[in-house]
This record gives structure tokens, C-alpha cells and sequence, in this order.
């Protein structure tokens, strides 16, 4: 049998855009013959789905997961070319598939990290779409995964709205045990969630708000007022960032479902009803056609 040198797996990667693991094999089978294992890899639909990677995906499904504890969560974005086929049994099955991988890993930190599992021991997560690709005849894409496990007391959440196109993954803390147990903790998560899909903040807090994104919307600001005082301008700028900020940051948007109180002042009230702190640790909101 012919050597199948890091070389010849190289070559046919770049070929194929096929993992490496999947071109060694090939080439083993082949004999180290590098046509002959583009062939193979092309009988199994994995080259194939190369020569769709260039098709837009802007369709596809928003879907999510939880353990039945609510201590495990996962939201993953599966992108298509067409609202007919992310409609299908078929594509809504190999979502649920890949929801269920990212739930039994150890730990998903990134969508590299989660793309690279291999949960049959040799094919990766990247891998198994570009097959899934050749079968179904259209490009597809993971634009984003969140997994969520929650760490002491408190429970995960998630909300999918408009039938998968944006969905929202939310980890709600607490101290108690008995808190995480009451279903109202549950029920407020959910609308917590709902709260994120329809207002799409960018970070839970002004802490969190990159600074450069801080800086484009002064720049915009005062390009807005300039030719005043510099003294007037600098307080319009600053009305103008805290307006943005109360529009951007979680905690202080207005509550949709009671805009005379924000997220903050919600949890605050709800803490009091629970006789318990509670906090949201962190959340992921995703939407069809974004990339991550």
C-alpha cells in the first residue's frame, strides 16, 4: 500500500474541503491515489457539498434544547438556501441530530470548538453537514451554537419565535435550591426571553458595551450637533449615549410586557417575591440569515 503523507492529505483538503481525518481515510482507501479518493469522497456527498459552499444561505432554522433538569441548555442556527427545505421533516431532524450533539459534549465554548466535535469518533460536526449538503442538495451552514450549563443554583430558558427564525437561549440565576425548582422562576426566564427575541439587546450591561462601538455612535453624535459650543455639544453627546445605552443594554430596556418597568427593576421585584437574588448570568439571541 501506497504512503498517504500529510502532503497528499493537504492536497486533497484543499481539493475537497473535506476534514482531514475523512481525506486520510479516503487516501488509505485509494491507495494513495489522490484522484481516486476525490472520487470516494464524492460517492459519500462530502466534496460534493464544495461546489455548493458558495450558495447563500439566508434561510434556515433557529432551534433549542434543554435538559430536564432546565440546568442544560443548547441553541444552535442551521442556515439553508430555501424557506422550503428548512420547512422539511427531513432538515428539522438533522437539527434536532445536531442540537443532540452539542447536548452530549463535555463542553461547546465557541462554534469552532462545536464545528470540530467528532461524535461518531471520526467524522466531525463539519464534516457530517457537508455529507447532510450532498444528500439534500443545498448549501448549508452552522452560523451559530450557544450551550449553556449552569453553574449552582439557577435554570436555563429559551424562546423560539416566528417558527425558528429567532430564538433565544437565557441562563437565570439564584441562590436557592427551592428557587431553581419553583416554576415561576421558569415561566419568568421564558418571558425574559421573549423580552430578548422582540428587543434585541446587544449585552446585558453598559460594562459589556465595546468601546469602539461607544466611540462610532459619539462620532455620530456630535457630526449631528456640530457647530454648537463645545460645551453643549458634550451634553448633547451624553443625553444622546444614555438614550442608546437604555436602548441597547438589557437591563435597562423597558419590559415589553410592562413598559413602565425596566429588566432590572424586574428582576429586582421578582427577587423580592422570591425572597431570593436573582440574576441573568447570560444570553444568546440568534437570527436566521445572521452570521456569528
Amino acid at each position: 500500500m501506497a504512503e498517504v503523507t500529510l502532503e497528499l492529505i493537504k492536497q486533497l483538503r484543499e481539493k475537497t474541503n473535506v476534514g482531514m481525518m475523512n481525506c486520510k481515510g479516503a487516501l488509505k482507501e485509494a491507495d494513495g491515489d489522490l484522484e481516486a479518493a476525490e472520487i470516494i469522497l464524492r460517492k459519500k456527498g462530502m466534496a460534493a457539498a464544495d461546489k455548493k459552499a458558495s450558495r447563500e444561505t439566508s434561510e434556515g432554522l433557529v432551534a433549542t434544547t434543554i435538559s430536564d433538569d432546565a440546568k442544560t441548555g443548547v441553541m444552535i442556527d442551521l442556515g439553508c438556501e430555501t424557506d422550503f427545505l428548512s420547512k422539511g421533516e427531513g432538515f428539522r431532524a438533522f437539527v434536532a441530530e445536531l442540537l443532540q450533539y452539542a447536548m452530549q459534549a463535555d463542553a461547546v465554548d465557541s462554534l469552532e470548538s462545536y464545528l470540530a466535535l467528532t461524535p461518531n469518533g471520526a467524522d466531525s460536526i463539519e464534516d457530517i453537514v457537508k455529507v447532510k449538503v450532498g444528500s439534500m442538495g443545498e448549501n448549508m451552514g452552522i452560523g451559530n451554537v450557544a450551550r449553556y450549563t449552569v453553574a449552582g443554583a439557577g435554570c436555563v430558558s429559551s424562546y423560539i419565535h416566528m417558527d425558528g427564525k429567532i430564538g433565544v437561549l437565557l441562563e437565570l440565576g439564584c441562590e436557592s435550591a427551592d428557587t431553581e425548582k419553583n416554576e415561576a422562576l421558569a415561566a419568568l426566564g421564558k418571558d425574559i426571553c421573549l423580552h430578548i427575541a422582540a428587543s434585541n439587546p446587544i449585552c446585558l450591561g453598559r460594562d459589556e458595551v465595546p468601546a469602539d462601538l461607544v466611540e462610532k455612535e459619539k462620532d455620530v453624535y456630535r457630526d449631528q450637533v456640530k457647530g454648537k459650543p463645545e460645551n453643549i455639544i458634550d451634553k448633547i453627546v451624553e443625553g444622546k449615549l444614555d438614550k442608546f445605552y437604555k436602548g441597547s443594554c438589557l437591563l435597562e430596556q423597558s419590559f415589553i410586557k410592562d413598559p413602565d418597568q425596566t429588566i432590572k427593576a424586574l428582576l429586582e421585584a421578582s427577587s423580592t417575591d422570591f425572597g431570593d437574588t436573582l440574576q441573568i448570568r447570560r444570553f444568546a439571541r440568534f437570527a436566521v440569515g445572521e452570521v456569528s
